[in-house]
């Protein structure tokens, strides 16, 4: 290892228990977070492949406002870990103000949209009728679930950023609870309750939502201590300069991460278009995914933060030395991932009732996961967590406009619907992107330009 890299490579062992103080509780959520959406899929997996079709399409269409919150979420942390390691926590606060009225409108108008148009919804990723009916009954209940969702999830991001990373994992360990006992309650019509299938994981859903919000909602206002937030400013408009660096350095966060909704989105509809069995195999995929890079959103989250911190402290060499260093961290994460996935893939898909054609394909994606696994994390703790600690949001967002839009996409198209590809090419495919970003990314780190200093607004 040259001398060049090297000075930029932490070794004091204070950084890193910083960074696991942030780390651990991020991938303990993670662990509870996945392991609700996995006994979800097992759980709808015993009703058959309709059941989990109908979910997962449902829920690519949640998800594009769950990612619009994740862009809010970014915005806010690009700028509340600047300001607060400037020592500007009344700045802080009004950026939480902010964030609460943007998702109210949100999460009103998407409501609307689920409640009264659900199956035309669902018709656009699929026109398998029984799909359609079965997804139309999780959407109309989905439609109350925006509100405390969001709220919560924006809040319990936001909080990581004043080091408070706990509350999250508390939120979700509530959910956790709440949401197995509903799911089981409602979908199989346990304790006296009718059989809601589809409908019922729907339900268990919105408890375990209302039930974070009241989590959150307590801690935030009565037992933190870090920021105080106090929500007396929600009825007032922020200021010329607050928003100005809200739209320079946050607002490309909000565009990227809703650009990354409407592709995931996109992919949603080429699997539905394909059939079930990928639909199915996918959503499968994904959760095991998840699942085996789990730390990974520890670090991507530590890494926003610290770096954040250091880059609003005017430390722009502490900045490179940290962003260096989480990319050693995350690479070695995601080596360990892949091995993962090798050891437990074919062990999970025995835990779903599915077609022995959906088995087989599900078996072709896991093995193309393990060569995409490491790129993905790169990809996630640099884009998430380094570049858009340091500001870099506008060049993050042409990254994620140009990859998904101009290659994963079309790319997908063509292997999945025209040329029918096997799915091992098809899941490499869809996740191309990934392969591209990684390598960007890491020459971006590079250079001096990522690194964007908030301006103080006092």
């Amino acid at each position: 290892m040259g001398k060049s890299l090297r000075k930029y490579i932490i070794t004091d062992r204070a950084f890193y228990n910083q960074a696991l103080l942030i780390i651990i509780p991020v991938a303990l959520q993670s662990i509870i977070n996945q392991g609700v959406n996995m006994m979800d899929t097992i759980m709808l997996g015993r009703l058959g492949e309709v059941a989990i079709s109908a979910s997962s399409l449902a829920n690519n269409f949640y998800n594009i406002f769950s990612f619009l919150c994740m862009g809010l979420s970014a915005a806010g942390l690009v700028l509340t870990a600047q300001y607060y390691g400037a020592g500007d926590k009344q700045t802080v606060q009004r950026i939480f103000d902010l964030l609460i009225q943007i998702i109210f409108v949100s999460s009103i108008l998407f409501g609307l949209v689920s409640l009264f148009f659900p199956k035309q919804i669902i018709a656009i990723y699929t026109d398998d009728p029984d799909v359609i009916e079965e997804g139309a009954k999780y959407l109309r209940i989905t439609a109350f679930v925006y509100l405390p969702h969001g709220i919560s999830l924006v809040l319990s991001n936001i909080m990581r950023s004043v080091g408070n990373a706990k509350i999250g994992l508390y939120v979700s360990m509530a959910s956790f609870v709440v949401n197995i006992g509903a799911n089981y309650v409602f979908i199989f019509g346990k304790l006296g309750m009718p059989v809601l299938g589809v409908a019922g994981a729907a339900l268990g859903t919105l408890c375990a939502r209302i039930v974070e919000f009241g989590v959150c909602t307590y801690f935030v206002l009565r037992v933190d201590k870090a920021l105080m937030y106090r929500p007396a400013g929600l009825l007032k408009l922020p200021s010329g300069l607050l928003m100005g660096e809200f739209t320079r350095l946050g607002l490309p966060a909000i565009i990227s991460d809703t650009i990354l909704a409407f592709a995931t989105s996109a992919i949603g509809m080429i699997l539905g278009h394909m059939g079930r069995e990928y639909v199915t195999s996918y959503s499968i995929v994904s959760t095991i995914d998840r699942l085996c890079t789990l730390a990974t959103q520890g670090v991507g989250s530590a890494a926003g933060v610290l770096v954040g911190q250091a880059v609003g402290a005017g430390m722009r060499e502490e900045a490179k030395r940290r962003g260096v260093s989480f990319l050693l961290l995350t690479s070695a994460l995601g080596v360990i991932g892949a091995i993962l996935i090798l050891f437990i893939g074919e062990w999970s898909i025995g835990l779903y009732k599915i077609e022995p054609e959906t088995v087989e394909i599900t078996r072709i994606m896991m093995l193309a996961s393990v060569l995409v696994v490491p790129f993905q994390n790169i990809q996630s703790t640099l884009g998430k967590g380094v570049l858009r600690g340091g500001g870099d949001t506008k060049f993050l967002m042409v990254a994620d406009v140009v990859f998904q839009w101009v290659a994963s996409i079309p790319l997908g198209y063509l292997v999945g619907i025209v040329w029918h590809a096997s799915p091992f090419i098809v899941l490499l495919a869809v996740r191309i992107d990934y392969f591209i970003k990684s390598i960007w990314f890491i020459i971006r780190l590079g250079s001096d330009k990522w690194i964007h200093q908030v301006k103080r607004q006092n």
